[in-house]
């Protein structure tokens, strides 16, 4: 007993003192990442005197934690570029006084490059990228080599037999890596520099641009050009090279250890060929690169660099690191952001502004939601009251008076994003300014913008306050009170077919009646419908339909929750009347009849409507462009139905294929289990653990899987039909508008149709990735070679996005 006693004494001896040199050993490791990560903050000491400190302690540390150091040096690498030039420092250091370690981590970012290549991870692959060509500065890495891989990388983009999206990431790769080490390149391999340089706009001046009007926030370059992201690039780039590749904000702490880095043994890269294509990878997009200000908005102090300085190039994409890094958190962003390490030696608050206005702009979509950009301009003025709110005034003066020109989705996201900042500031603004826009055709974009402000400040706020706030001549602008009208209350509406029986219904409802009770009262409704059968379908009852719809949503007017609670109460009647497509454009006729002057509670109720699948979604997108809705057309409202409607439809058909693939998982990895069973107990006692498999869930079969791809082809279906259907519509009431001009010998660019043609580029890009999938299909339906330019134009630019 002694004996056991004292081996389980030992024993524990063992385990503790395993316990504590593992603690100990993750101790350190956390202290050395810490020590690593903090790197160039803030500190007492100079940067140099930290990384001499650093290089030390790390280098003491290689024999015990050199796999973690290498891994979190290469995660800084990516997670930290605007770190770049310190981490690069430190590993040249650590080079200089141990080859080896040098030698691995170049191993470790070429595999991290290659990796991020192989796992479309574009932001990790040109970060490694810039990271390798940061090396050379450093001593770690010879020219050549990096000159090499630079030059395999412009044979991918000179391969025609892939998307021109592909091509494009791989030259914008090399040139935004060349500010960092074109100066090196320049002075070692100017010949091999130049080379790569020619051959580079070879390849821009063959390269197509068919997508750039559908990405341009204006349509107009006046009075600054709205130039393709890789042509603003390589004008940068032309420059700098004029200006001998020097530049003036990226630090380089490298210089300052020049003589024992220059003394360092140098690595070569290995061959680096790109991955090939694959139909399943998905590259970025391309983008127009947005311009607000020049030098002449900037009021005395520091100069904006121009727009085709390498400066610019560098302070936005810091900028949007910034915002990608701290987007969540809109204080520590706002912080980040006027903390800018540069910011003594530019126009700080012009240059955030635009970048901030050029994400919310960005097409098709911006990277985050609307009001994400606006809660991060609301905390910038609150920490710099003294000079943010006014470039923030003056950048919105400038959106308006450039409206009439501005793109149909970046004027909704102006809309959204200034009525926003009004709600935050008490809605004061200096309306007289822009009372010259009151002589302007209600369609023209500038009263539209106001009009449309005003209509979403009526969400954030209440009707009074809407007008206490508009000086008076603003009055045809300000929207209607929010409230129902309500048909069987009209004087006169006595002698209406069916008034009796609403009346009737208001009592039944009161007195908390049933679904059946409703139906009953509604049965004895004649059908104006069977009057003339040739007039429309009679299979349901317009007047049933008008009273119960009416009725119900008036009584439950008093807020969404009494409508969403009174059509869950009545769903059944709802599903009754609703058996046909007629029937349910119906239903969405008289919501909007009872609703006219309340948007809001229209997009709610359809959205509703939509959820508890009481209408289509090919209804709803009928419905849009019916001719009642014709006064609509051109409203905000009507187009958040139609997005919230294809939304509705795109997460439906997503949430199939993900139960469709999760399904196909769970049986392969069931029909494994079983067969590993089998081999290991050779048929013999199995059964407890395949129960065990089953008891996470619902073991899948055949069967079910069968059922789950006829449900996902069904939606699939669906889903085109909804896309033909609009995509259809559109083109019906644009040629008709055309045709008519063409007629009447009208100029047809009138604002009607750039609000439509607007609309129908914003549906292509919003849901692009939807719509990609049915090109071919609608290609050969819809956009024939016969149709008008103007709306081929749309389609083709839209193809040529991804292509």
């Amino acid at each position: 007993m002694n004996r056991r006693r004292a081996y389980d004494d030992d024993d524990g001896y063992e385990r503790g003192r395993k316990r504590r040199r593992v603690s100990e050993n993750q101790e350190i490791e956390d202290r050395l990442e810490s020590l690593i990560l903090r790197v160039g903050e803030k500190s007492t000491s100079s940067l140099e005197s930290n990384l001499e400190g650093l290089v030390s302690v790390l280098e003491a540390d290689l024999g015990t934690f050199r796999s973690k150091i290498l891994r979190i040096l290469s995660d800084c690498a990516i997670k930290m570029p605007e770190k770049c030039t310190i981490y690069t420092t430190l590993v040249g250091l650590l080079n200089a006084k141990n080859y080896n370690f040098g030698g691995e981590f170049v191993d470790h970012m070429v595999k991290t490059f290659k990796e991020s290549l192989k796992s479309c991870k574009w932001d990790a692959a040109r970060f490694s990228l810039r990271f390798l060509a940061d090396l050379v500065n450093c001593h770690v890495i010879s020219a050549s080599s990096l000159l090499q891989l630079l030059d395999n990388m412009i044979d991918t983009a000179n391969d025609d037999t892939v998307p021109q999206v592909r091509r494009d990431w791989y030259v914008f790769a090399v040139l935004s890596t060349l500010p960092w080490v074109g100066r090196d390149l320049y002075e070692k391999k100017e010949a091999a520099l130049e080379n790569l340089l020619v051959r580079i706009e070879v390849f821009l001046n063959k390269r197509t641009k068919k997508h750039h009007n559908a990405l341009r926030v204006w349509s107009v370059d006046a009075p600054h050009p709205q130039e393709e992201y890789l042509d603003c690039l390589w004008a940068q780039i032309r420059k700098l090279r004029q200006d001998n590749w020097a530049e003036k904000h990226i630090p380089r702490p490298y210089l300052t250890f020049d003589s024992v880095l220059c003394e360092a043994l140098q690595h070569n890269l290995p061959a680096i060929v790109p991955p090939p294509h694959h139909e399943s990878y998905s590259y970025p997009m391309p983008w127009v690169v947005y311009r607000m200000f020049d030098y002449t908005d900037c009021p005395d102090g520091p100069i904006l660099p121009g727009a085709h300085s390498i400066e610019r190039f560098l302070i936005e994409e810091h900028l949007h690191s910034i915002i990608q890094n701290h987007h969540k958190e809109r204080k520590d962003c706002a912080a980040h952001l006027l903390n800018f390490p540069y910011k003594s030696k530019i126009p700080l608050e012009y240059c955030i502004v635009e970048v901030i206005f050029g994400e919310l702009f960005h097409m098709p979509t911006p990277r985050y939601l609307d009001i994400c950009y606006g809660s991060i301009l609301i905390e910038l003025c609150k920490l710099q009251p003294s000079t943010m709110p006014q470039v923030l005034a003056q950048a919105t003066e400038i959106l308006f008076m450039r409206i009439d020109s501005m793109n149909t989705s970046c004027f909704d996201r102006f809309v959204n994003w200034f009525s926003y900042h009004l709600s935050n500031f008490q809605f004061r603004w200096s309306w007289d300014d822009w009372d010259s826009c009151l002589l302007l055709e209600p369609e023209h974009p500038r009263p539209k913008f106001i009009q449309e402000v005003l209509h979403k400040s009526l969400r954030l706020s209440y009707h009074q306050r809407i007008k206490e706030m508009m000086p008076e001549a603003y009055s045809r602008l300000i929207p209607p009170e929010p409230k129902p009208d309500y048909k069987y209350m009209h004087e006169g509406a006595a002698s209406l077919p069916g008034t009796a029986t609403a009346h009737k219904l208001v009592v039944a409802i009161r007195q908390k009646c049933t679904a059946e009770d409703v139906l009953r009262e509604l049965e004895d409704l004649p059908n104006p419908l069977s009057r003339d059968m040739d007039t429309g379908d009679s299979s349901f009852n317009p007047l049933k339909i008008e009273v119960f719809v009416q009725t119900l949503l008036n009584l439950a007017s008093k807020s969404f929750s009494h409508a969403f609670a009174a059509i869950s109460k009545f769903h059944y009647v709802f599903k009754m009347l609703a058996d046909s497509d007629g029937a349910q454009q119906c239903i969405l006729d008289n919501v909007f009849e009872l609703f006219h002057d309340h948007q809001q509670m229209v997009v709610v109720i359809v959205d509703k409507l939509l959820k508890t699948q009481i209408v289509e979604c090919s209804t709803v997108a009928t419905w849009v462009f019916s001719k009642k809705m014709g006064p609509e057309f051109t409203k905000m409202y009507l187009w958040e139905i139609l997005h919230l409607t294809i939304k509705k439809m795109n997460k439906h058909v997503v949430k199939l294929a993900q139960e469709l693939q999760e399904s196909k998982e769970k049986l392969a990895h069931t029909a494994e289990s079983s067969s590993s069973e089998t081999d290991e107990d050779g048929g013999g006692v199995s059964v407890g653990r395949k129960r065990k498999i089953g008891d996470s869930g619902e073991k899948p079969t055949e069967d079910m899987l069968e059922r789950a791809e006829e449900k996902l082809d069904a939606a699939y279906v669906d889903q085109k039909k909804l896309f033909l259907i609009i995509f259809q519509r559109f083109i019906m009431i644009l040629t008709e508008h055309l045709v008519k001009c063409d007629t009447d010998g009208r100029d047809p660019d009138t604002d009607w149709y750039r609000w439509t043609i607007g609309r129908l580029q914003q549906v292509f890009l919003m849901h692009h990735e939807q719509v990609q999938k049915y090109s071919s299909t609608l290609e050969s339906l819809l956009f024939t070679s016969d149709l008008d330019t103007h709306i081929l134009d749309v389609f083709h630019q839209f193809v040529a996005l991804t292509s």
